[in-house]
């Protein structure tokens, strides 16, 4: 790529840049008690826009350099916070985030690729379980900070390219007949999704377990 290229996208970049400073300052001075349902609009919108610069930085960096994009993407998941292990026969990923809403194709894009290699490396580092017949269970932990109205309705969410990416590594098939899928909200210190993977024997105990740890778990 030809420094005038460059100089095009940094430009475009840039501006992105100064949209994104108006759109949080929006949300610096407006009243969120008074107009909650601006307040989403305003910040999803800066959500998005960073996640926007976020990607084309990472395509321009791929486009204009000789990193790996691989070694790129791992030291993205490790500035995420995206976390993966492996204990008594339930795989567990923490992302340190919330899934975003269906209709944010490029958040997913964002999330899924550092996750893609985390596990990749997870895989090729531990002794990773495959199963065949399994249970999913996603906890969506909100932070006690974040006002009821924020919480979101598990259909409305990005789920499927995050559990297609967590299939890639750990289950042989990920058929609706070999695997039960259930949803949780939590409180928690801080906003984040816990992705929960085992054999469908284990799942009873281990939901006795967690009822007992967790004072508002919901919808199992």
């Amino acid at each position: 790529m030809d420094r005038k290229m460059i100089s095009a996208q940094v430009g475009e970049i840039l501006n992105s840049l100064s949209r994104l400073n108006n759109n949080i300052c929006a949300m610096d001075t407006l009243d969120i008690q008074r107009y909650p349902e601006n307040y989403e609009i305003i910040s999803t919108e800066a959500a998005l826009r960073a996640e926007r610069i976020a990607c084309r930085l990472r395509n321009l960096l791929f486009a204009s350099s000789g990193v790996p994009k691989r070694d790129y993407l791992i030291k993205a998941g490790e500035v995420h916070g995206i976390e993966i292990g492996y204990a008594d026969g339930i795989l567990e990923v923490t992302l340190p985030r919330l899934l975003p809403k269906k209709k944010t194709r490029q958040s997913s894009l964002f999330l899924t690729e550092p996750l893609h290699a985390a596990l990749e490396q997870y895989a090729a580092e531990h002794p990773t379980p495959r199963f065949r017949e399994c249970v999913i269970c996603i906890s969506h932990v909100y932070g006690h900070d974040l006002p009821d109205w924020c919480l979101l309705d598990y259909d409305n969410l990005q789920q499927k390219q995050i559990l297609d990416t967590v299939a890639l590594y750990v289950m042989l098939d990920d058929s609706g007949l070999l695997c039960d899928a259930y949803n949780t909200t939590e409180r928690g210190e801080k906003d984040c999704t816990r992705i929960y993977v085992m054999e469908k024997g284990r799942f009873g105990k281990w939901l006795s377990e967690r009822e007992k740890q967790l004072k508002n778990i919901s919808d199992f």
